[in-house]
């Protein structure tokens, strides 16, 4: 209160009120009117001081359902209620728009209560109306998520991009659950630590960083989250807004990529180790058939001792190993010739397999075939991808140790267009370190001289060569299934096949 203000002022003072054309009315905690002023006065000819102002002035039998002047007397801060104004009343006798609070001694001593011009005040209702609109689409157009939240979690704003993100609609939002459902465990509550924590872009600030969403149907969504806290204008924390930007598609594509760069690694090493290697085959072809030849012409010419014999028949048989390494290396740079023609896959796969089948090494394993009828046929060297099978076939046979489950399985996947064969064992499984090396030339876990570690690199190179390719996946203990898949061809082509 501001006192010590001569008698003049104070006249001053009421004659200002009394002039003010709009009304004024002061009233008690209790709702009773102790003054008002000259605008009132003549609107109301009867006494309104001593009165309830909802009797006097609206001819009520109790405060209006919602009158400001009960948010004053709960909150000692001025209150506006246009919003709740009853259509049913009549709005130029309404005095109850605006109210205010007159403090003494610490409480609420009396309460101001005026009314608005109603054209500015529907114009100004109009501009907010306006601007809600406005901010509304602004945040629906958004690409990102948006989401704020209060301090007890319950959500305040969820645009279109977080229905579509988290898969609740904008009233089970609003209406249903809290911030805490849109992470999972407590994420909430962690996001809050790093938002009241520097070291994360500054207090209150929360940038870029990859954390883990949910969505309605508990399915854990990779985002990256910009999120803030919404201060007041006393300086305490009312709310906090996030920014969801979805990454699944930023990791497929990264995924996409690194797989991609693992396979040019890869071609390039091929090449590379195939040059070499036809090199290499051919300064070695013709000194071990030299030897594999004058060996034999001694053995077969002259009388030796038996130890000699053997001797002898340990080189030949050297010999005849370090040739057929020779003729792997060379079918691994591709240096034979290649056939192509149209063929069914089924027939390579039964022929593969019909020439295996009576060895010793399936004779305690389980061969169970389920090969899809009517394929269409693939362009290819028929006798390559014999080796392509055959090498899998046997790497399976070896992991089964002589006992087990062989699978073949092949379709024709329409989408891609493509014949898929899944060649799958019940063995010992490939362990974590070892599968991404399978397909790099000279790689082996087998014991020396029982492999030369290029049986899977010829695969590769041989299905790289008929634009195809394969793929592999292992459980220790479990077994081991190849996936392979070759380009299908059209019909018109397939009826010129060879078998």
């Amino acid at each position: 209160m501001v006192a010590n203000r001569t008698e003049r002022e104070k006249d001053y003072l009421l004659d200002a009120i009394d002039a003010f054309n709009r009304k004024i009315v002061i009233i008690s905690s209790d709702y009773k009117i102790l003054a008002a002023n000259a605008t009132a006065m003549k609107d109301n000819p009867e006494n309104l001081v001593g009165r309830t102002c909802y009797e006097a002035l609206l001819g009520m039998e109790h405060p209006c359902v919602h009158c400001p002047a009960e948010d004053v007397k709960r909150t000692g801060e001025s209150s506006l209620r246009y919003d709740y104004i009853d259509n049913s009343v009549n709005f130029d006798e309404n005095l109850c728009l605006f109210s205010y609070p007159v403090i003494g001694e610490d409480e609420v001593e009396f309460m101001v209560m005026l009314d608005f011009d109603l054209p500015a005040l529907k114009h100004m209702e109009e501009k907010r109306l306006q601007s809600n609109a406005f901010l509304r689409n602004l945040l629906n157009s958004a690409v990102d998520a948006v989401i704020a939240a209060d301090i007890k979690g319950r959500i305040l704003i969820f645009n279109e991009a977080a229905e579509q993100i988290t898969g609740y609609t904008n009233e089970e939002a609003l209406n249903e659950i809290t911030i805490r459902d849109v992470y999972p465990g407590d994420g909430a509550r962690e996001v809050m630590r790093m938002l009241l924590s520097e070291e994360y872009g500054g207090i209150g600030k929360l940038k870029s960083y990859h954390i883990n969403g949910q969505n309605k149907n508990g399915d854990i969504i990779p985002i990256s989250l910009n999120a803030s806290i919404v201060y007041d204008a006393k300086g305490e924390r009312v709310a906090t807004i996030g920014f969801f930007h979805d990454r699944r598609d930023e990791i497929r594509i990264q995924k996409e990529l690194e797989t991609t760069q693992v396979q040019l690694l890869q071609a390039e090493k091929m090449a590379s180790l195939g040059k070499m290697a036809a090199g290499v085959a051919h300064q070695l072809n013709n000194p071990l058939s030299g030897i594999i030849l004058y060996t034999k012409l001694v053995m077969e010419e002259y009388e030796l001792p038996e130890k000699a014999i053997e001797d002898l028949q340990r080189v030949l048989d050297d010999s005849e190993r370090a040739k057929e390494t020779v003729k792997e290396l060379l079918e691994f740079a591709r240096q034979t010739n290649q056939e192509m023609k149209p063929h069914d896959i089924n027939e390579i796969i039964s022929r593969t397999i019909f020439l295996l089948e009576n060895q010793s090494i399936f004779h305690n394993i389980e061969i169970k075939k389920e090969l899809a009828d009517n394929l269409p046929y693939i362009s290819g060297d028929a006798q390559q991808l014999n080796h392509v099978f055959m090498n899998v076939i046997l790497n399976a046979a070896d992991a089964l140790e002589g006992n087990g489950v062989l699978s073949l399985k092949s379709w024709y996947s329409a989408g891609k267009n493509t014949i898929c064969i899944d060649i799958a064992d019940t063995g010992s499984g490939i362990p974590d370190e070892v599968l991404p090396h399978i397909f790099e030339p000279f790689y082996t876990t087998k014991e020396q001289g029982k492999g030369t570690g290029l049986g899977l690199s010829m695969v590769y190179g041989i299905l790289e060569s008929h634009g195809g390719s394969i793929s592999a996946e292992s459980e220790v203990g479990e077994g081991t299934k190849f996936h392979i898949e070759l380009p299908a061809i059209e019909q018109a082509e397939s009826e010129e096949k060879i078998g």
